[in-house]
């Protein structure tokens, strides 16, 4: 039998015992090992494993926050951008007088009846007119107010003499018009603004419409009004019929300044919308403005912004819409013909109130007159 042959043990080492801490089969000290000197720190085997849905929760909560971020970033920079660019669309023309300013501010507002962008097909009328005159004003204090002057009161043109004042346009454009209009009134004119025919039509459009309200039945062929009693909601085609009425009324251009007042009432009252503080919907609304539009050069798309909200004062219940006082609607001077003659005497109080913002508010001539408002019958 051959018996087992003892290795030797080298001077200085001992026996393996392999029962010793950190060399036992499979261990993890030693030295150079991960528990030994110079190796890494042992596993802290009591931290739990990372909870999978804590992790989940983190990610969707940054992804929140960057969208929160551009949310905001968006909101800062997109009115900026479009106001940059409705500025830079907008038509400009001299218009303004320099004259020494009164209080408030004042908006002269031209309706151009030119036929020259063909939104009236087959009309011969040549050259442009102005059949809307309104002066729209912002006190200092007190009553907005917004007031149709008739386009044949008699005035005194500038270098002209006596004439109607849609005269005025026809002889020397908007800078004329501004100087008969602030010579009739004593109110310096701050901002012209000139709309043409297919400006309201697209205008009206791009809100979706409006409702307009009239009391008599019309077929007019000259403006292309056709009118069942009451109220109906319609388009920008209905709008500028009802806008252009005038052979057919019988208060002539008395009742056409109303209703042109009651379409810019309409358009306003649909620029409260919640749904127009989406691009999408901005977009066609300022590209629809700003086609229609020409200012003085001064005017930008901040001022007509404070327009519209003049516009929204002045046509509500705290706001004055109407006529100056009118001594004669159908006065004959001589090679004229029939013109509107302003009350002298009552006209001078009405533009010092105009200024003063003193002029009776739409709710408080309802009162005097007996309407009740609608809903509280």
């Amino acid at each position: 039998m051959n018996a087992t042959r003892a290795m030797p043990i080298s001077r200085g080492a001992s026996p393996v015992d392999p029962g010793a801490p950190g060399l036992r089969p499979g261990g993890h000290g030693g030295a150079g090992g991960p528990g030994g000197p110079g190796g890494r720190p042992p596993r802290d085997d009591a931290r739990p494993p990372r909870d999978p849905r804590r992790s989940s929760r983190s990610v969707y909560r940054r992804r929140r926050l960057v969208l929160v971020a551009v949310v905001l970033v968006l909101l800062l920079v997109w009115p900026v951008a479009l106001v940059v660019w409705a500025d830079g669309r907008v038509q400009h023309t001299e218009a303004l007088s320099g004259a020494a300013g009164t209080p408030g501010t004042t908006y002269l507002l031209a309706g151009s009846d030119s036929r020259a962008d063909g939104t009236l097909v087959g009309d011969p009328t040549a050259g442009a007119r102005t059949d809307t005159i309104m002066l729209l004003t912002a006190p200092g204090d007190g009553t907005a107010s917004l007031v149709s002057l008739p386009r044949d009161t008699l005035v005194e043109i500038p270098g002209h003499g006596q004439n109607k004042l849609n005269a005025a346009y026809s002889f020397g454009g908007a800078p004329l018009l501004v100087q008969t209009v602030e010579g009739l009134t004593r109110i310096t004119v701050d901002h012209y603004v000139e709309i043409g025919m297919g400006g309201v039509q697209s205008i009206v459009d791009a809100v979706g419409g409006v409702n307009l309200c009239w009391d008599a039945e019309v077929d007019d062929p000259e403006s292309g009004m056709v009118w069942t009693p009451g109220c109906h909601d319609v388009d920008g085609a209905a709008a500028l019929a009802f806008a252009r009425m005038r052979k057919s009324d019988p208060t002539g251009d008395i009742g056409r300044g109303l209703r042109q007042q009651q379409v810019i009432q309409g358009v306003t009252a649909k620029l409260r919308g919640p749904s127009l503080l989406l691009p999408w919907e901005q977009v066609p609304l300022v590209t629809a403005g700003t086609d229609a539009l020409v200012t003085d050069p001064g005017t930008g798309v901040v001022d007509l912004g404070r327009m519209a909200l003049t516009f929204r004062a002045a046509t509500g219940p705290d706001g004055f819409r109407g006529s100056p006082p009118i001594g004669d609607p159908d006065y004959r001077p001589g090679n004229l013909g029939s013109t509107v003659l302003l009350d002298e005497a009552a006209a001078a109080l009405f533009w010092q109130q105009v200024t003063d913002g003193t002029l009776p508010t739409q709710a408080e001539q309802d009162a005097a007159n007996g309407i009740v408002p609608e809903g509280q019958e």
